[in-house]
């Protein structure tokens, strides 16, 4: 038993019971070989942001086939912006970007780039486009008054084409109002 636990045999012979445990335990082990994409639900981030945007939201209506909502943020700090990741169908990213902050600004912030490589006409919209070779990074931009439309990710132009053509204005909802009940007078 000595030989086992000393010297280069005995190193050797360790090594070997560990690697058979690791493999054992390897072999044991579910795993999953499906990719898990987080899915969101942005319905209540967009009905607020109905009531509450100074400017008319656009949402995608529907989502893209195949695609995955799997982020929403609303930032209401000096401007209200509104960001809504997805995992597309050709297992890539895009994102909707929207804000009444300053156009050129905003475009500029979520593009990575100020230069104009292009432009598309998309469901009557006209949409630049900018291109950011080093990250690989596509986006369209539409000016349109009070709101700013932004379109980017790493997917190719086809699918930011079609996240863009999904977008429809949603109407502008009433703030919820609260009543002050009155009590009516009691008759004598």
């Amino acid at each position: 038993m000595r030989q086992f636990t000393q010297g280069f045999y005995g190193y050797v012979f360790a090594m070997l019971v560990c690697l058979g445990i690791v493999g054992v335990f390897l072999l044991i082990t579910p795993q999953s070989r499906t990719q898990h994409i987080p899915r969101v639900d942005y319905s209540i981030t967009l009905s607020n942001l109905r009531r509450d945007a100074p400017y008319e939201v656009r949402a995608p209506e529907p989502v893209p086939a195949g695609w995955t909502p799997n982020s929403s943020e609303v930032d209401k700090n000096a401007h209200v912006t509104w960001r809504l990741g997805f995992a597309t169908a050709g297992k890539s990213h895009a994102m909707l970007a929207q804000s009444d902050e300053p156009a050129a600004q905003f475009a500029n912030r979520i593009a990575n780039s100020d230069k104009v490589v292009g432009s598309r006409q998309i469901n009557g919209l006209t949409w630049q486009e900018r291109y950011r070779e080093d990250k690989k990074q596509r986006t369209l931009v539409s000016l349109q008054p009070g709101v700013t439309l932004v379109v980017t990710g790493l997917a190719g132009w086809d699918e930011l084409s079609q996240l863009a053509a999904s977008l429809k204005a949603q109407p502008k909802t009433a703030p919820a109002q609260t009543t002050g009940a009155v009590p009516s007078p009691i008759p004598s």
